[in-house]
């Protein structure tokens, strides 16, 4: 749950964590069900509203808080790039960067993914000359992407791009950066 958790201190709201023991597999209850079908975890309950999945998790708290800043708003130029980077995360980055820390070395085109060098090279990219990937303003796309060289470099991951390493320490400099425990 780090990831949304990033995500609603960034957006500077109130939130309660719910935690989901998985050793009885709470999870797997229909009563969690009913929040999220797969049974797997995060998930986010505000209202009526059940939204899961990191990246649309993400989102919907950019969206449900507009005074965070947290998304280029729908109609803006950057909204499209914003989108795309959002699902890139998940679609691209986070399979190719699994395939490298378990050492897998297949032809990742007929798997519908990249290989990480190509992922980074693209989010590389995308950083352009800014600190953030929409230059000076912090979005959700920075959690989404940075989470995962997050979770890279925390599970003995190297980037070897200086570009990329620095990226990483600013987000984790943030105060309300992604932090475990």
């Amino acid at each position: 749950p780090q990831v949304p958790k990033w995500m609603l201190d960034e957006a500077g709201v109130d939130y309660e964590i719910v935690p989901t023991l998985n050793k009885e597999k709470a999870h797997k209850k229909p009563e969690y069900l009913k929040i999220n079908p797969s049974g797997k975890l995060p998930a986010l309950v505000d209202g009526g509203t059940r939204v899961f999945e990191n990246a649309a998790i993400c989102m919907y708290v950019a969206e449900r808080f507009p005074e965070a800043g947290l998304a280029p708003p729908v109609g803006s130029p950057d909204r499209g790039r914003y989108l795309s980077l959002m699902v890139y995360s998940t679609a691209q980055l986070e399979p190719s960067m699994g395939d490298s820390l378990l050492g897998l070395h297949s032809d990742n085109s007929a798997r519908g993914w990249t290989d990480f060098e190509q992922a980074k090279d693209a989010v590389e990219r995308e950083l352009g000359d800014g600190p953030y990937l929409f230059g000076a303003q912090f979005t959700a796309a920075d959690v989404m992407i940075g989470s995962m060289f997050i979770w890279h470099r925390t599970f003995g991951g190297h980037s070897n791009r200086p570009r990329i390493d620095a990226y990483i320490d600013r987000l984790q400099a943030r105060p309300k950066g992604m932090k475990f425990g």
